[in-house]
C-alpha cells in the first residue's frame, strides 16, 4: 500500500455515539491511525476507543439538544479547514459530515451510509414518527418548515466529493436517485469472527435489534404468533410493551442478552428474522456468520446477502401475512450452514479494510498521474 504511508489524511464523521457507522470510522482510524478524525459530537467511550484522535467544537456541549441544531451542524462541518491534508474521508448518512470543503488538491471520499433518510426516500415516515418522543410535535413542525431548503443545502453538499462510496447496491441506487452521483460499493465492517458454525442443534426462530416502530418487530412478532412457532425476541425498546401485548404464548423475550447470549441464540435457531427496511442490517449477517439462514423483508440491504434457497429467503410485502406465508412452507434443512458462514466473509472487517485501501490506492494513483 505504497500510495498511503506517505498520505496526510483527515477524517470526518456527523457523530460517534455507537452503531455500525462507527464501525467504519473505527476501521479507518486503524488504517489512518495518525488521522484526525473531526465529529459534531463524541462520547466518551468513543474518544478513548479512537485513541483520542477525536476533534469536536462547541456542539459538544450540547448533549442531546444536538439532535436539533441540524443548522448548527451545517455550519460548524462547512467552516472546518483541512489546509495541508492529501485526503480526507468523510463518513456520513442522516448528517452533514460530507458538506466539509477542502482545498484545491486535497481529494475527498464521501463514504455514504444513506442519503438523508428525513430529507428523501424515508420523509413521510419521519413526519409520521419523528423517534423524538414527548418533543415529536416539535420535531414534526421544524422538518416540515425546513425540508424544502434542507433538501437544497443537501442535494449541494452531495456535489462537493470527489468519490461516493455506498454501504449497499440499495445506497448506491439513492446516491445516484437523489444526488445524481455515481458510487462503487464497498460493504461495511461486520465481525464475523465472533461467530461460529459450532454443531447445535437448531430449533425455532430468532430476532435480533433495538425495538422501535421502524424495525417492524411486530410484523414478526404477530406472524409466528399466527403460526404457532417458537421465536425468541432479543433486545429491548420504546416498543417493547407493545411487543409483548401483540405476543402469543410461542413468544418469549429476551431483554438482557449479553453478547455471548446472542451469539448461542444466533447459531441455534432455524433462521433469524429481519423485517426492517435498512440501508445495510449489519445484524442479519451477524446471523450468517453463525450459518443461520435469514427470512427478511425484500428491500435495502438485505438484497445484498439474502439469496434464495441459498443463505435465505425473502417476504413481500412489509405484512405479518406475507412472512408467515413464506414460515409455512420453510424448510430449515435445505440450507448448509459452512456455506452460509463462508458466504458472509465477504462483509467482514478485513474485506472492508482490503477494499478501502483498494480503492484509496487507485484514487492516489489516479490523482498522481
Amino acid at each position: 500500500m505504497s500510495t498511503n504511508k506517505q498520505l496526510r489524511v483527515a477524517i470526518v464523521h456527523d457523530w460517534l455515539v455507537g452503531g455500525g457507522a462507527e464501525r467504519v470510522v473505527l476501521e479507518l482510524h486503524k488504517l489512518f491511525p495518525g488521522a484526525p478524525i473531526y465529529t459534531s459530537y463524541c462520547t466518551d467511550e468513543w474518544r478513548e476507543r479512537l485513541d483520542g484522535k477525536v476533534v469536536t467544537g462547541w456542539l459538544q456541549h450540547f448533549g442531546k439538544l444536538r439532535k436539533f441544531m441540524v443548522l448548527g451542524r451545517i455550519w460548524w462541518f462547512s467552516h472546518l479547514k483541512f489546509d495541508g491534508y492529501d485526503l480526507v474521508i468523510s463518513s456520513s448518512g442522516n448528517g452533514e459530515a460530507f458538506g466539509i470543503h477542502v482545498p484545491k488538491g486535497t481529494k475527498h471520499i464521501c463514504y455514504c451510509h444513506t442519503p438523508t433518510h428525513y430529507y428523501w426516500r424515508h420523509y413521510e415516515q419521519y413526519v409520521r414518527e419523528p423517534g423524538f418522543g414527548p418533543l415529536n410535535w416539535l420535531a414534526r413542525m421544524g422538518l416540515r418548515i425546513l425540508v424544502g431548503p434542507l433538501r437544497k443545502w443537501d442535494w449541494r453538499a452531495a456535489q462537493r466529493p470527489d468519490y461516493f462510496i455506498a454501504n449497499s447496491t440499495h445506497i448506491q441506487a439513492d446516491i445516484q436517485k437523489y444526488y445524481g452521483r455515481k458510487a462503487t460499493v464497498i460493504f461495511p465492517p461486520v465481525d464475523t469472527n465472533r461467530f461460529t458454525t459450532a454443531a447445535t442443534e437448531r430449533h425455532g426462530f430468532v430476532a435480533v435489534g433495538r425495538q422501535v416502530p421502524y424495525k417492524h418487530t411486530d410484523v414478526i412478532v404477530r406472524a409466528c404468533s399466527q403460526r404457532g412457532l417458537p421465536l425468541t425476541v432479543v433486545g429491548n425498546g420504546p416498543d417493547h410493551d407493545r411487543l409483548v401485548q401483540l405476543a402469543g404464548p410461542s413468544i418469549t423475550f429476551d431483554t438482557a442478552a449479553n453478547d455471548e447470549a446472542v451469539e448461542k441464540y444466533m447459531r441455534s435457531a432455524s433462521a433469524f428474522l429481519f423485517a426492517a427496511y435498512e440501508d445495510f442490517g449489519i445484524t442479519p449477517v451477524e446471523a450468517l456468520a453463525a450459518g443461520t439462514p435469514v427470512i427478511a423483508f425484500k428491500a435495502g440491504g438485505a438484497l445484498d446477502y439474502v439469496v434464495p434457497g441459498k443463505t435465505g429467503e425473502f417476504f413481500e410485502p412489509q405484512t405479518a401475512k406475507a412472512l408467515a406465508d413464506v414460515l409455512k412452507n420453510f424448510n430449515p434443512q435445505k440450507y448448509d450452514a459452512t456455506k452460509i458462514a463462508t458466504f458472509a466473509e465477504q462483509f467482514s472487517t478485513p474485506s472492508f479494510s482490503h477494499n478501502m485501501k483498494e480503492f484509496i490506492d487507485k484514487v492516489c494513483a489516479d490523482h498522481a498521474k
